[in-house]
């Protein structure tokens, strides 16, 4: 709160606002706990782990986490699942649905790459796209798709949560700032699919372009991303074209 009030140009100390928070009843809110949603692959052979647990890279579209999670509502169960890029921690792309099936994790796939082809950056042949070792992620359907659109496939390990460590957390940011109670992006409880679209969307914008991230220095993941650009364009080092796969 400290850091918003700052960049928004009010001269604050951090024990003030502390203190008025207090006062006020404020605080932050706690995640819950986990539950499972994601289902280990057994038939057929997982890619290996191009990560090692290292969830850091030097430029986007180096490489994305995917994972989803489900929301309860009125009419049942939803599930949402996200890609988030390594390098700016962006959600570069999200669906809901109501099965957790291949196709909720092939639609955010293809959402993020139709997102970076729209704002002109373009994913490199190669690129890392990591995942736990669901069998969604692991379906022949979806590893089909992989290949055809040039991506190497990284899978974690069976049950170790800290070989997705980012996508795990950031479900987590979702579970605990969108969807738990008292959450601003809800108006009441979750009856139905379209408001779980409808306070995810709302979320995801303001995640990727107001939210502080300490991990980039308590900005935002879109302007973390525009200041790589900038400097690409200054030191005229401009992005390497994606050459697709026939």
């Amino acid at each position: 709160m400290t850091a918003w009030l700052r960049r928004a140009g009010h001269e604050v100390a951090h024990c003030t606002v502390d203190r008025l928070m207090r006062n006020e009843g404020m605080s932050g809110v706690v995640r819950g706990r986990a539950h499972r949603t994601t289902m280990p692959g057994t038939d057929g052979q997982r890619a290996g782990d191009l990560l090692n647990r290292q969830f850091t890279a030097d430029r986007p579209n180096y490489g994305w986490v995917t994972d989803f999670t489900y929301v309860r509502m009125w009419a049942g169960f939803a599930y949402v699942a996200f890609a988030i890029d390594l390098y700016s921690r962006a959600i570069v792309g999200w669906h809901a649905a109501m099965s957790k099936d291949t196709e909720l994790v092939l639609i955010t796939l293809k959402m993020a790459l139709w997102r970076r082809d729209h704002d002109g950056h373009r994913v490199p042949e190669g690129m890392i796209h990591h995942s736990d070792a669901g069998s969604q992620y692991t379906s022949i359907r979806f590893t089909e798709t992989l290949i055809l659109e040039g991506l190497a496939a990284s899978d974690g390990s069976v049950g170790d949560a800290y070989d997705n460590a980012l996508g795990e957390s950031t479900v987590g940011l979702y579970k605990t700032e969108c969807t738990a109670k008292n959450s601003p992006f809800l108006t009441g409880p979750l009856k139905t699919l379209t408001e779980v679209e409808k306070a995810t969307m709302d979320w995801v914008h303001w995640y990727n372009t107001e939210r502080l991230h300490g991990h980039l220095g308590l900005i935002p993941p879109a302007e973390f991303e525009t200041n790589y650009y900038d400097q690409e364009r200054t030191s005229g080092n401009p992005e390497a074209p994606r050459m697709k796969t026939a």
